[in-house]
């Protein structure tokens, strides 16, 4: 089934279409704008997929007819209200125009959906770790669309650790990236960061503390001694981090039983991260680069599922932005 889908969560502007699992073409333009203020401003975010989700969409339709296409998606939540109604209401509007079913796509389940594009083999049932700037949560997939959360973040998601962390050693934004280049040259037992013991959830996480205590670490030390030891400040960080993410998903794989894990979203895109899971789980799967940030191509083919199983989204469906999964 070919599907046009739209991705406008947050800063993202994102065009793809899919056939079923396969991706047949994505058009990301990534808003730099937001660098200079240090985060995304919503207003700006929204302004710039009112001007770029028109360019992309006829750009993609290059590549395939807009006869070929048997139905629409979008994201419809979580993720910034104004940024989520361009895509929800270009969505709609193209599909009442060509009189196509449309539906509505929970990004998460866009995130979960990433890993099928290119493990077609992959069947549920399988642990699903999701890591971005505004999620960290574990999932059992017990089936295709059919999901347990068994754990969460009860602060910061890892992504916002990453960039708060960046932001402290005056990084670029957004920092995980930056992190994630100056820790391959740097010593990850500089610090010895204490991983935090969650009394509230045997499978949730927290990433507060370690961000304090790398501000308490910086606190009393000048700009020559943190620029000198950057790399090894960053490899520090960033293994305890990942060591968070690890322990805690070891432990539901053996208590669950269920050997098989997924590492989606942004965060699945560190270095390190790969590494070391690889290192401790045999059987890890992660999307590719380009699925792994906000991306159309997800929304698609989650989309293209939904929609062959029946389901399909009405007209009175708008933005929720804190949609769970």
């Amino acid at each position: 089934m070919k599907v046009l889908a739209f991705e406008t969560s947050c800063d993202e502007t994102s065009v793809a279409i899919v056939d079923d699992f396969d991706v047949i073409i994505q058009l990301t333009r990534q808003q730099l704008v937001h660098s200079e203020f240090g985060g995304v401003v919503p207003e700006i975010a929204a302004r710039e997929h009112i001007l770029y989700i028109d360019k992309l969409t006829k750009k993609a339709l290059n590549k395939v007819s807009l006869n070929e296409i048997e139905g629409i998606a979008f994201t419809y939540g979580p993720g910034l209200a104004s940024s989520l109604l361009i895509g929800i209401t270009f969505g709609k509007t193209l599909a009442q125009a060509l009189k196509k079913p449309f539906i509505g796509i929970n990004h998460l389940e866009g995130h979960i959906f990433s890993i099928f594009i290119n493990n077609k083999q992959l069947k549920p049932p399988f642990l699903c770790l999701i890591v971005s700037g505004g999620h960290t949560e574990l999932l059992i997939v017990e089936d295709f669309l059919k999901y347990k959360r068994i754990g969460q973040t009860l602060d910061d998601a890892v992504g916002e650790a990453f960039d708060k962390g960046a932001k402290m050693l005056n990084l670029p934004y957004p920092g995980g990236p930056y992190i994630d280049k100056l820790a391959k040259g740097g010593n990850k037992n500089f610090i010895k960061f204490r991983i935090p013991k969650i009394k509230r959830g045997k499978y949730n996480f927290s990433f507060s503390g370690i961000k304090t205590a790398l501000k308490l670490y910086l606190s009393d030390k000048d700009e020559s001694f943190i620029n000198s030891h950057l790399s090894d400040i960053c490899a520090s960080y960033q293994e305890a981090l990942i060591d968070i993410l690890l322990n805690t998903t070891l432990k539901a794989i053996e208590n669950f039983k269920i050997e098989k894990l997924a590492v989606v979203a942004g965060v699945s895109l560190n270095s390190r991260l790969r590494e070391k899971f690889k290192e401790y789980i045999k059987e890890v799967y992660f999307p590719l680069p380009e699925f792994c940030t906000d991306n159309a191509g997800m929304i698609g083919v989650a989309g293209a599922y939904r929609l062959k199983k029946g389901f399909k989204s009405d007209l009175s469906i708008t933005a929720e932005p804190n949609l769970s999964i």
